[in-house]
């Protein structure tokens, strides 16, 4: 008897104390939230991730470069200088040239004479040069020279005066096509110098981890990627500056051709 009553009244005091949890843990459970929601006041805040600095850029490759990496590099600076210095200027010049064409065709010819003709030219004037050359070789066919056929002569000396304009306007263009043929190489050879450096560093380090060979081999796609952005202007340039050269000297050879045919009939008045 004793036994079934306190088998009774041991699950009854169980229960008692698991009802008894219930509501504390009911209210811990409900308070939870209201604690989670209400974070303390004098948390930290997290500070946004800042990017770091690229360390494979061009201020990499001058600071941690050698000697030979810089001198490969400034060459190739002063490729791309001198190239965009002939560009510019020779358009200058061409304009210049364009300009000078204006002034030698109407009021030129309406002159009374050729030498008049030749004075009322501006003094850095291709024609006017062209014009003196053709007056100068015409009172010069006298003596030995005058054994010469004139018309011949007045030829030679036109010819030699176009010579000349054209050598002019052909002045810096030698530098494009020289930059436009060895800027490749120099950047060819800035990156061989640049792998030379990583397997340098593979050897040394003897382990070919990516943090041993980046550095090189960044610098070494940079120095290729500078020695096209330098070769493609300067042979743009060259070729856009030639097609223009020859319309200016088409202009140029009309010109000289006019003043043959005029001197060739002052002379048999």
């Amino acid at each position: 008897m004793a036994l079934s009553l306190a088998l009774c009244w041991v699950p009854t005091g169980h229960a008692a104390a698991s009802n008894a949890a219930s509501p504390a843990a009911a209210v811990v459970t409900s308070a939870s939230p209201v604690a989670s929601s209400n974070p303390a006041p004098n948390a930290p805040a997290v500070a946004p991730a800042t990017p770091s600095d690229n360390p494979y850029g061009l201020g990499a490759l001058w600071a941690q470069g050698d000697a030979i990496a810089k001198i490969t590099l400034l060459i190739l600076v002063l490729m791309s200088v001198s190239s965009w210095y002939v560009i510019f200027s020779k358009w200058a010049e061409q304009r210049r040239m364009h300009a000078f064409a204006q002034a030698a065709q109407g009021p030129f010819w309406a002159a009374a004479s050729l030498r008049e003709a030749s004075e009322g030219l501006d003094a850095a004037s291709p024609y006017r040069f062209i014009a003196e050359k053709g007056l100068e070789g015409a009172a010069k066919h006298g003596g030995l020279l005058g054994s010469v056929d004139f018309n011949t002569w007045v030829s030679l000396s036109l010819q030699r005066a176009l010579g000349t304009v054209q050598s002019r306007l052909q002045n810096g263009l030698a530098v494009l096509a020289t930059v436009g043929s060895t800027a490749p190489f120099v950047g060819l050879f800035g990156t061989v110098w640049g792998i030379y450096h990583a397997l340098v560093k593979i050897g040394i380090s003897g382990q070919a981890s990516i943090d041993k060979v980046a550095g090189p081999v960044g610098e070494a796609l940079i120095m290729t990627a500078i020695g096209l952005a330098v070769a493609v202007p300067a042979v743009l340039g060259y070729n856009w500056l030639v097609r223009r050269n020859k319309a200016v000297m088409e202009e140029v050879q009309a010109f000289g051709a006019d003043l043959h045919a005029v001197l060739l009939a002052s002379k048999s008045k």
